[in-house]
């Protein structure tokens, strides 16, 4: 028998010390509702759940992010729809306009209202904002030839579009028929591109980098082109501007793009003929022919409603990405609790077995402390 080691003691007492410890983490796991509370509770299970808290938190963000688009589109397709109004109360009185029992002063009197709709288009577009942004003057969207207006269908001999405020890197796309030539200036130097209409093919490209270029086309030929909301049919002139981006996913290259067209008075109309321009802000009912007043508004109520109508397929799209962000949110919460929160029932069972194991423990400790005294015995 030994007195200086007393092993059932030692033995005992790393028991009770495990026990003890067990004991202290079904507690605090019990406390906080969460299985990994640091790292060394499961280094790889932490990892894993940190990943996908992110990915929980982005998309909801993305969801979020996708409301507030919502909240935007809404602003502008509600201000447009009161420039529908008042469009369709100018197409009213140029109908009226046109009757022949009205005298010089009645004209004059349906003109005055038709010029006050008139401002009140270009201040919707001008003033119409979300969040300080501009939503209607084209400068989030495709921006309009430094503000001219955006027409249907003209034919001329030699156009000079003056490119503004368009942002870095912008594509101007455009095609040539013969003899025709593209100067390109940046307010100080012109250069000009071509002269051989064999060296321009349909569709060519050019990229440039600084803002305020120059593009005109001069030739003794007819030149044919159109420009609706900055895009062409025919012959096309496409200047790209601002972009609106909305995050819409967890990750990279999950965005919305949208732009919203110039909606003022100048950029909704149509024109027709060697250049005669007309647009919506320059309908006159008292010195301008019915048919050019009333296709100009027609023109715009058509250029308005295509607008509205792509405003609401993006608010379609942003509902059905909401719904699919937040079903794929719950899912990965789901996930992500199966590796990082307890089980409750089973962890209050262990911290039941070890609170037992414990005190079985301390009071075979106080046994294996006594066990030496039987050496005494022997010594009597």
């Amino acid at each position: 028998m030994r007195i200086n080691h007393n092993i059932g003691a030692l033995n005992t007492h790393r028991q009770l010390s495990a026990n003890t410890a067990n004991q202290s983490k079904n507690i605090e796991r019990l406390s906080s509702g969460l299985r990994i509370n640091r790292a060394g509770d499961d280094a790889a299970g932490l990892a894993i759940s940190e990943k996908m808290r992110g990915q929980i938190r982005g998309l909801d963000q993305a969801s979020r992010n996708a409301q507030d688009g919502i909240s935007l589109i809404q602003t502008a397709e509600g201000a447009l729809n009161e420039t529908h109004s008042i469009l369709q109360r100018m197409r009213e009185l140029t109908v009226q306009s046109n009757n022949g029992t009205n005298t010089a002063d009645d004209l004059t009197e349906i003109q005055k209202e038709i010029s006050e709709s008139v401002a009140e288009i270009d201040r919707i577009a001008s003033k119409t904002e979300f969040n300080t942004k501009t939503l209607l003057n084209g400068n989030i969207g495709t921006k309009a030839a430094n503000g001219t207006a955006l027409i249907s269908d003209f034919t001329a001999k030699g156009i000079s579009l003056d490119v503004s405020g368009v942002k870095s890197g912008a594509t101007l796309t455009f095609t040539l028929v013969a003899n025709t030539s593209v100067a390109v200036s940046d307010g100080t130097t012109t250069q000009v591109l071509t002269q051989d209409p064999d060296s321009v093919t349909a569709g060519s490209t050019l990229n440039f980098d600084k803002l305020g270029l120059k593009m005109s086309f001069a030739s003794n030929a007819d030149l044919t082109a159109g420009f609706g909301g900055a895009s062409l049919t025919t012959k096309t002139i496409t200047t790209s501007g601002n972009q609106l981006s909305f995050q819409i996913g967890a990750n990279q290259n999950t965005t919305l793009d949208i732009s919203i067209n110039d909606m003022s008075s100048t950029a909704v109309g149509t024109g027709t003929g060697n250049a005669n321009v007309t647009s919506v802000g320059l309908v006159n009912v008292t010195n301008q022919s019915f048919t050019e007043n009333i296709k100009a508004v027609d023109q715009a109520i058509k250029q308005v409603s295509a607008q509205r109508s792509q405003l609401g397929a993006w608010q379609n799209r942003l509902d059905h990405t909401i719904n699919n962000l937040n079903t794929s949110s719950e899912n990965l919460t789901a996930a992500e609790s199966r590796v990082r929160d307890v089980d409750m029932a089973k962890e209050m069972m262990e911290q039941t077995k070890n609170s037992i194991l414990a005190q079985a423990a301390q009071a075979m400790l106080a046994q294996a402390n006594q066990q030496p005294q039987g050496v005494l015995q022997l010594l009597r």
